[in-house]
């Protein structure tokens, strides 16, 4: 029997795509060669903020800079927990710009508790946050000695967990937090390494385990208020998998920012204050 589940409003950061393309690559899914439709990637981004009101959560935008085609992808600009923002450093210098207009855009909109970091970091992207843990993502993107940094900051514990397949180069694409006070996760136990598995399956004991087909369809990089999941519609199987305990799965047709190597969470930061 499924359990009950109760829905919490949400805060989240999300900046159009006015400038989104793909001219260079830096993750397998990128290819300069396939074109970009910019007016169907805007439409699907739209679409996903207005899902997100409809389902009575608050989006902020954060505005876009020419030059900066991956600034669609929010989560990875920073983690902010208990109002604390964490902010990244990012791995590749196309992307490192984006840092800066994260911190500003914060100290102009009431965040005070501001960190820049010294070890490289790509903000949600490798950092999940939970009730007992924040999750973080290394082995592509995220140096190790941040997770170390990020624990001093937010004075919750972190666990590192080693990303070996490149396709999921990002914790967000290996990983979704279904239900954050409860502890309840999904993942993909194959973008892990053979430790790291061992530490989730002892972290979560229950945890839904997601199929090749499901994570290679940007499933797991999914946002959930406890009770709605929203999250790319072609991961069918994972829908059906989340309905049976109790979620209740929206779909949303993200396919266009898939060439970015991004999908709902990665277009989703959480302002958690």
């Amino acid at each position: 029997m499924a359990r009950s589940r109760r829905a919490t409003p949400r805060r989240y950061l999300m900046c159009p795509p006015a400038h989104f393309d793909v001219t260079y690559s830096i993750n397998p899914w990128m290819d300069p060669a396939k074109p970009v439709d910019g007016a169907l990637a805007l439409a699907q981004w739209e679409q996903l903020r207005e899902v997100y009101r409809s389902l009575g959560h608050t989006v902020e935008e954060l505005p876009c800079e020419p030059g900066l085609p991956d600034m669609v992808f929010t989560a990875n600009g920073a983690t902010v927990v208990d109002g604390r923002v964490f902010g990244a450093r990012f791995a590749h210098p196309e992307r490192e710009p984006e840092a800066e207009a994260h911190l500003e855009w914060f100290a102009a909109n009431g965040f005070t508790h501001l960190h820049v970091p010294v070890h490289i970091n790509e903000g949600e992207g490798d950092f999940a946050v939970t009730a007992s843990y924040v999750l973080a993502g290394r082995g592509f993107r995220t140096n190790p000695l941040s997770h170390g940094e990020a624990q001093e900051f937010f004075g919750r514990p972190v666990i590192g967990l080693e990303l070996v397949d490149p396709r999921f180069y990002h914790l967000d694409l290996a990983l979704a937090v279904l239900d954050d006070a409860a502890d309840e996760i999904a993942y993909y136990p194959a973008a892990f390494s053979p430790g790291s598995r061992e530490v989730l399956r002892r972290l979560f004991p229950g945890a839904l385990v997601a199929t090749d087909d499901d994570a290679t369809a940007f499933g797991l990089n999914a946002v959930s208020d406890g009770l709605r999941v929203v999250l790319p519609q072609a991961a069918a199987g994972l829908c059906d998998a989340l309905r049976e305990r109790g979620f209740e799965p929206v779909g949303v047709d993200v396919s266009e920012l898939l060439k970015g190597g991004g999908a709902v969470k990665c277009c989703s930061q959480e302002l958690r204050v």
